[in-house]
């Protein structure tokens, strides 16, 4: 009986789940025929609509800080639409190779690589990764924008079905290839193929067209004019993946990468006003909005820049009058306002037209002594006096813990061959004082400086480090300087203000960005010292007649470049010279990055008053004789005004006085160490 009850429980069981079973597998045939009837509805829908209208594109415009135009993107694309039989087979297959090889198998949505992507996104949590076949790009660069949300990918894929079912293959391949961005304002491969190699698209051949292929990929990264070692990188991935197709053999994939290709010069009809801070303006606004240069371009935007055309126009002009048209001879010139981090002036070459290489951001020239004023501002903020004295003279240096030695030499090999303090160190440029500063500071203590005041690029703390040996930017040059000019503060230096789209909906606006790194006492002292450079027997005096208000700077050079760094309270500037190639700079063109500084900050602050540099709180002035180092009274008449961060100017006098009243003057003279001294100083010279 038992036994029977037993049996009856387990069939009951068994009867369940048979039956669960069979309402799941009804649910799901349910399921799936009621997707599979939404689907053909929606595909009878598309089948039954028209293709949408394409998006109209509009001018961007580009404006300076005063509202000025500065230049108009126009609408009017580089293009030339051409059939798909007159593109060479080349490009077709290298295209469909590394964007969409089953192009021809796939009903617009790639199942396949769309799970693969949704896997890695998942994983990263992001959508980095695309999946777009062809005809998801055709649909996004016809109809859509390029936001990277999940409702823009599901309208691409909506439209993709549609123009799967409203165009052929072919027909689809052929729009891709005529609308495909390729930047320089050149739309389609036709106009492509002339822009880069003056032949038709038809004419490519396997390597041509294996290069043109990679440029959609990120016309900014990967254009030949642009970056070509990056296009030869990107060339080679295709070439390989054609290799793996079996379109190519391995051998032909390694003779067209070999294959040295001939790129047609740039061609621009006009040169438009600022062109080398037009690209670099581009290059932010690009990165801040995450926007392609045909949105850029044609999205009507409104972009208002920190650029004063009448200064850039001077600043065009300066160059000009100094570096010959018709020379190898380069020339670079960054302006910023050091009070706000304004870039105000950018000249990036004598000739946009001819070189489109922007030089401000030259990352490979040594500053020489330029770079001097760095270890002097780390000396000062170790409380080192400017009267300071090493010998000038022949030396060499030990270091690395006496394991080894550095020997410097001044230029020419001119030395005073006595002790010299820190004005004249500065003043005459001398590099024997410079190396004696770096050692008694640290190379690690001035490389720290100057990572403080914004160069970010490699620095070796070594004692070579005192002369400039390093490479860096005109731009990191004039950013530092800034800070000099601006009391220890440093303003982030900027190029755009604020970024509007056709409506005048806000999309970007800058937020200025600024930091106290250094007490405003030890750049004063510093600044009172680089003044000395305009002087006579300074390094400078030659462009002091063109100077008409107070100037701090400092020049420099080495064997392939030549430097004036300097700036007023409003105006920081570097001037770089020298050539693209490994080629050594001659002493006359040594001379000409002084005057295009003297020139272009004279003309751009004709109509300011000229002003000091303001006192700070901790700063003493006081006068003392330039023999002794001490202070000065009636017994050492040749005396002079010295500025000092307060607790490092000297307490003795030189000698004893003659009477008490000249000690009282004297002592007058220390605490009247004022902004009326350092005027009638001024006024005086």
């Amino acid at each position: 009986m038992a036994e029977e009850r037993r049996e009856s429980r387990k069939r009951q069981k068994g009867n369940r789940f048979t039956r669960g079973a069979k309402r799941m597998l009804s649910l799901f045939l349910s399921l799936t025929v009621i997707g599979i009837l939404l689907g053909g509805l929606t595909l009878l829908y598309l089948r039954s609509q028209a293709l949408p209208a394409v998006t109209v594109s509009q001018n961007s415009q580009i404006l300076d800080m005063q509202g000025n135009l500065i230049d108009t993107f126009h609408s009017g694309q580089n293009r030339e639409v051409v059939s798909l039989s007159e593109v060479s087979p080349y490009l077709i297959q290298a295209v469909l190779s590394v964007e969409d090889r089953r192009f021809y198998s796939h009903l617009g949505i790639d199942p396949k690589g769309l799970a693969r992507a949704a896997v890695q996104d998942i994983k990263t949590m992001s959508m980095e990764q695309g999946a777009s076949t062809l005809t998801q790009q055709l649909a996004r660069n016809l109809y859509l924008s390029h936001d990277r949300t999940w409702s823009r990918k599901i309208k691409e894929a909506f439209y993709a079905l549609h123009l799967e079912m409203r165009l052929s293959k072919d027909d689809i391949l052929e729009q891709y290839l005529n609308q495909v961005y390729f930047g320089h304002s050149t739309y389609g491969v036709q106009a492509a193929a002339k822009m880069f190699f003056g032949k038709d698209a038809k004419d490519l051949d396997l390597a041509e067209a294996a290069m043109m292929a990679g440029v959609p990929k990120g016309a900014k990264y990967y254009s030949p004019y642009l970056n070509m070692q990056n296009a030869k990188d990107r060339q080679k991935v295709i070439l390989n993946a054609m290799a793996e197709e079996g379109i190519i053999t391995p051998e032909q994939a390694e003779a067209a990468h070999r294959e040295a290709l001939t790129i047609v010069p740039r061609q621009t009809n006009t040169v438009s006003e600022a062109p080398y801070f037009q690209e670099y303006v581009k290059n932010v606004v690009l990165d801040k909005l995450n926007m392609t240069e045909d949105q850029y371009e044609a999205g009507g935007l409104k972009i208002y820049t920190t650029l004063d055309l009448r200064a850039q126009k001077i600043a065009e002009e300066a160059v000009a009058a100094e570096i010959p048209a018709d020379s190898e001879l380069q020339a670079a010139l960054i302006a910023i306002d050091p009070r706000n981090g304004y870039i105000k002036a950018m000249v990036g070459g004598k000739d946009f037209k001819e070189n489109q290489f922007n030089r401000v951001f030259a990352t490979t020239r040594q500053p020489g002594s330029a770079f001097k004023p760095l270890i002097y501002l780390a000396a000062l903020s170790e409380n080192v006096s400017p009267l300071t004295t090493y010998k000038s003279e022949p030396t060499v240096f030990t270091y690395d813990q006496g394991r080894k030695t550095y020997s410097p030499s001044n230029y020419d090999n001119i030395y005073d061959n006595t002790d010299i303090d820190m004005r004249r160190a500065i003043m005459k440029s001398d590099n024997i004082y410079a190396v004696s500063t770096i050692m008694a500071v640290t190379p690690e203590k001035t490389v720290d400086m100057a990572r403080r005041l914004g160069i970010t690029a490699p620095l070796s703390a070594l004692p070579s480090l005192a002369l400039g040996t390093s490479p860096v930017s005109p731009f990191e040059m004039a950013s530092v300087y800034g800070v000099l000019a601006n009391g220890g503060v440093r303003a982030e230096p900027m190029a755009v203000i604020r970024v509007e789209d056709h409506a005048g909906r806000v999309l970007y606006e800058a937020k200025p960005v600024e930091s106290s790194v250094i007490h405003p006492a030890y750049t004063y002292v510093l600044t009172n010292l680089m003044q000395s450079v305009f002087e006579e027997g300074g390094t400078g005096y030659r462009v002091s007649d063109l100077m008409k208000r107070p100037v701090a700077g400092k020049t420099g050079t080495t064997n392939y470049d030549a430097w004036m760094v300097g700036y007023t309270p409003e105006l920081s500037t570097a001037v770089w010279v020298g050539y693209d190639k490994d080629k050594t700079i001659g002493k006359l063109d040594q001379r000409k990055a002084a005057p295009i500084f003297a020139a272009f900050t004279e003309r751009t602050l004709e109509t300011v008053p000229p002003k000091l540099f303001p006192v700070p709180e901790g700063v003493v002035n006081v006068y003392i004789d330039p023999v002794t180092g001490k202070l000065a009274n009636d017994g050492c008449p040749n005396s002079r005004m010295e500025a000092f961060v307060e607790g490092t100017e000297p307490t003795e006098y030189c000698a004893p006085a003659q009477n008490a009243s000249s000690q009282k003057d004297a002592e007058g003279k220390k605490q009247e160490g004022s902004w009326w001294k350092d005027l009638k100083r001024w006024w005086n010279e």
